[in-house]
């Protein structure tokens, strides 16, 4: 009997990306080349490079930065540890409270950290990343370690991936827990499905909106042949993300000691005991809250718009935390929406979902790493949380805002894991999905996510829809590619 904390999930197991990130240059292993430095000669120590990888001088920098990325995670580590009194000091209460810009010395190192890891917000995580799988591979079978790989629209090192990503490295990879566990059980790996949509509105008087529009990330847990042993799609609590990965770690640890029908045979019995675990507990759940028991494989399909592409606005719906900033904007835009939104209706109920998500079981509480890495990015609403100190304690617009992302996480946690992951469940465990990942996750994003590879547009432009505007306001390249590889990026 193995049993997971937070959902009260418990498993009886028996024992028997188109658009490709830069590929990761050659790790180092004692060899001539690895050993040469980025203009000819032999590398410098990793603490010069790691002091050089902040200097003023931009080339400096530049070889000294992608010097410390050919030498993979102890790359990173050195850049750290050469640098830890300035993380140390770079704080909400030094920095933010003081109403002060970051200097140019802290822009520099939060820049190096960046490029090294290969993620946004590097400095919040310490979190190294490979951008090529063969290398993730190989790391992995040198630390027989699982993989686990992302995959996301936009890029992770960039500050405007899909909404969903940027939601990862705020609320589950800043959390100080869950890095440390992802840096002891896996070897990370991210890569980019496709370019995310972007959408700027000029009030024109100087005040401008840029947002990311739709888009979704899945997180794969991988064998060391790359082969999928589990998927969570979608934002996670963290207690949530957790168990989900302790239990794809146990699945792809043992699933490795095996091999043929005894490997097939058990990853089997794994996802239908998954399934039958979160089944009973949305059952308790429903029971709890005084709702309709849910059919045990409920299967997402949408019969009126069957036959066409998706909208936006449906697919956005699919994630409640990453929907409340992107549906305004989708709603604005497509003239299907009110017909969108009645569909969704009938199919999830919006209210039911909520009261499973305020269950003491599914709370969620933001640690002090997300906490002060939504400051850093909010200073504004933290500047007038100070205008009434004896209020800010529960007035604060920081404080309400953390509260609705709790709230709105809780939500996509049971929504992800009762809808979608049930769905990965059942797939992997009748073997009607590819294990492979690039296969796995085309039929993810087209019938999960609803954002198929063979829509450009990502259900952004209506089928049959005036627009009273030339080309019905599209612009493509001159020089496009077919239509499947266009970038999904629209100019409104």
């Amino acid at each position: 009997m193995w049993q997971a904390a937070g959902m009260k999930t418990t498993f009886i197991i028996l024992i028997g990306t188109v658009i490709i990130g830069a590929a990761d240059p050659a790790p180092a292993n004692l060899n001539s080349a690895a050993l040469l430095g980025c203009t000819g000669g032999f590398m410098p120590a990793l603490d010069q490079l790691a002091h050089d990888a902040v200097s003023e001088d931009k080339t400096t920098a530049s070889n000294a930065i992608r010097a410390l990325r050919t030498r993979g995670p102890e790359g990173l580590r050195a850049l750290l540890n050469a640098h830890v009194d300035a993380l140390k000091q770079h704080s909400t209460a030094n920095t933010l409270l003081a109403a002060k810009s970051p200097d140019d010395s802290w822009v520099r190192l939060k820049t190096a950290l960046d490029a090294v890891g290969q993620q946004r917000d590097c400095y919040a995580s310490q979190l190294y990343w490979y951008t090529d799988l063969d290398q993730a591979k190989a790391a992995a079978r040198e630390s027989r370690r699982p993989i686990l790989s992302l995959r996301l629209l936009g890029r992770l090192d960039e500050e405007f991936s899909c909404a969903n990503s940027r939601f990862f490295r705020t609320t589950l990879y800043a959390n100080s827990g869950i890095a440390q566990f992802l840096r002891d059980h896996f070897v990370l790996h991210w890569k980019s499905v496709r370019p995310v949509p972007r959408i700027m509105i000029d009030f024109g008087d100087g005040r401008k909106i840029e947002r990311t529009i739709t888009g979704n990330s899945i997180h794969y847990v991988l064998d060391s042949d790359g082969r999928v042993i589990d998927a969570l799609p979608g934002l996670y609590s963290a207690r949530e993300f957790m168990n989900g990965l302790t239990l794809a770690s146990y699945a792809a640890n043992k699933a490795g000691a095996l091999s043929g029908v005894e490997r097939a045979g058990f990853l089997t019995k794994y996802h239908r005991d998954c399934i039958a675990a979160v089944s009973t507990q949305w059952a308790d759940d429903l029971d709890q809250i005084g709702g309709k028991t849910p059919p045990l494989r409920r299967t997402l399909k949408f019969e009126p718009y069957s036959e066409l592409p998706p909208s936006a606005v449906l697919a956005c719906s699919d994630t409640l935390t990453k929907a409340e900033i992107e549906r305004p904007f989708l709603y604005a835009m497509t003239p299907r929406a009110d017909v969108d939104r009645a569909i969704l209706e009938s199919t999830t109920d919006d209210l039911t979902w909520a009261k499973i998500a305020a269950l003491p079981a599914h709370a969620v509480y933001l640690d002090a790493g997300p906490r002060e890495l939504i400051r850093a990015k909010n200073p504004s609403a933290l500047a007038a949380g100070r205008v009434a100190v004896s209020k800010s304690i529960v007035e604060t617009p920081m404080v309400r805002t953390i509260q609705n992302l709790q709230r709105s996480i809780a939500e996509d946690t049971v929504r992800n894991e009762y809808l979608l992951h049930t769905k990965v469940h059942e797939w992997l465990a009748t073997s009607s999905a590819p294990v492979e990942p690039d296969q796995l996750n085309s039929k993810v994003y087209a019938e999960l996510f609803l954002t198929p590879d063979s829509d450009p547009w990502l259900g952004l432009v209506p089928r049959d829809t005036f627009t009273a505007l030339e080309n019905e306001g599209l612009v493509q390249p001159a020089n496009r590619l077919p239509q499947a590889q266009v970038s999904a990026r629209p100019t409104f």
